[in-house]
């Protein structure tokens, strides 16, 4: 029985599991690096413990000392949360053989749904579409091969990889040798694994993901889907549930595959299968993601369950088949803040929120890791906080979350709220026609401040100089909206 559990994590997603331990009456221990001893997870926990330097790899990668924490603290479980090491089958190994409970799923089912090579042999074989691709291509003889074989455009992936990395679009043959060779070398210094396969490419793609739960019993529920095409650079920024580009009839074939996949690598606890939708809405597998995935609250809205809950359930080997009866309600939509200047190619952007003013009320969810003078640190990934609407429409819930952005004011650094505004409001995502390349042909018009506002900043900019100047947390300095005179 889960009595104390150590979270393997930072920031915002250490926060929310905080909130269900908490609910559940269960002990959190969390961990700190030297950039995160004032971070919100910190102040929050029942016990924190300095776990080393700044740079993840001496912190939040470091297995033995995350373990060694966990044993000192009495925890008696771990969750990884999300990146970091969440879907890290070595890691899930060691947790469970340092007599530890590890919130998640079976190291076995995680290396299998993680090499991307056997997991589309997996999809194969377990009557799943996948697209055409090749098997690990060992030489530039390999690639030519394939590449002619599969037939251009094709992609490019690394067989251990995600976000974006190692990943390389070719046209034709004359740019294959370039990006293959680039391909290799990102994919072994972002994974120690240099493997690549090719992909048949789709040029306009949606992205549709189905939410998995299962269980000890052979229980493999799925909680419907969510379409996260809205990206940029491979990384989801817009996610809703449920999609407005499949039919009743996809819908159930996609869950249909989802849940075959998962019976086929015996997967336990909560886990999510990606697959892209072409223009002809053919799906094909993509991958599978062997953890809590960012956008889970819009499941958890729809469907009005924790998901973490759920994972804790399953880890202390309950039985997850009511989940089966539950009923989709309204429609839900994420936006991920991030702390980024999307007028500066999107750059991140670190540094003390000198004052905060979030949105809240009906229908308005916030996760969040910051708060009034938090630091953002340069260290780690510049998501700050998601913001969730829930409406009885789609367009309810459109309405609400572009009203909850507006209300959102993040003083010191620069955000990507009002970029997530403009996307929001524009017809492609109305409509629901957006793909994956939507942001690449997005034009954004950053909203300037009227003349009227310009002038009373600019007066009082001038009246209040001496003030600024040594007073350090005068308000006249703040920069409304990312704007400075």
């Amino acid at each position: 029985m889960i009595k104390k559990v150590l979270i393997a994590n930072r920031g915002e997603i250490a926060v929310r599991i905080l909130r269900t331990l908490r609910k559940m009456n269960i002990s959190s221990v969390v961990i700190y690096s030297d950039a995160d001893k004032n971070s919100l997870h910190v102040l929050l926990s029942d016990s924190a413990y300095y776990i080393g330097p700044s740079e993840s790899s001496k912190s939040y990668l470091n297995m033995e000392k995350i373990i060694d924490i966990a044993l000192k603290s009495g925890a008696n479980a771990v969750h990884p949360g999300y990146g970091f090491l969440s879907e890290n089958p070595e890691f899930a190994k060691k947790v469970n053989q340092a007599g530890l409970i590890f919130i998640g799923p079976t190291a076995e089912s995680m290396q299998l749904a993680g090499d991307k090579i056997t997991s589309k042999e997996i999809a194969k074989n377990s009557n799943v579409p996948i697209l055409p691709s090749s098997p690990k291509i060992n030489s530039y003889e390999d690639a030519k091969r394939y590449a002619r074989e599969i037939g251009y455009p094709i992609i490019i992936k690394a067989s251990k990889g995600g976000g974006g990395k190692g990943m390389r679009i070719v046209f034709n043959e004359d740019e294959l040798l370039e990006k293959y060779e680039i391909a290799v070398k990102e994919a072994e210094s972002s994974f120690g694994d240099g493997t690549v396969y090719f992909e048949k490419y789709i040029s306009k793609p949606k992205h549709i993901e189905v939410q998995i739960v299962a269980d000890k019993f052979g229980n493999i529920v799925a909680l419907g889907e969510r379409e996260c095409s809205i990206q940029r650079r491979h990384q989801k920024i817009i996610e809703e549930s449920p999609s407005p580009s499949i039919d009743d009839k996809t819908r159930e074939k996609i869950i249909e595959s989802a849940i075959n996949f998962a019976k086929a690598i015996n997967y336990l606890n909560v886990g999510t299968i990606e697959f892209i939708l072409d223009e002809n809405r053919n799906f094909y597998f993509l991958e599978m993601n062997t953890r809590l995935q960012v956008e889970h609250p819009v499941t958890e809205w729809r469907y009005n369950i924790d998901l973490v809950e759920i994972q804790i359930r399953i880890a202390n080997g309950e039985n997850i088949s009511y989940l089966s009866k539950l009923k989709p309600n309204g429609h839900c939509i994420e936006a991920r803040i991030y702390a980024e200047d999307p007028v500066n190619n999107f750059a991140p952007s670190f540094g003390k929120i000198e004052f905060l003013i979030e949105p809240s009320g009906p229908y308005i969810r916030l996760d969040s890791g910051i708060y009034s003078g938090y630091e953002v640190p340069m260290y780690y990934d510049p998501m700050i906080s998601k913001l969730i609407s829930y409406g009885t429409t789609r367009e309810e819930a459109i309405n609400r979350i572009i009203n909850a952005l507006n209300e959102y004011k993040i003083f010191g650094i620069k955000t990507n709220i009002d970029y997530l505004i403009e996307i929001l409001k524009s017809e492609e995502f109305k409509n629901g026609t957006y793909t994956t390349k939507f942001t690449d042909e997005f034009n954004y018009n950053q909203k300037l401040p009227s003349k009227e506002i310009l002038n009373v900043i600019s007066s009082i900019k001038k009246t209040t100089k001496n003030l600024q100047t040594k007073n350090k947390i005068s308000y006249w300095k703040f920069k409304a909206n990312n704007w400075e005179v």
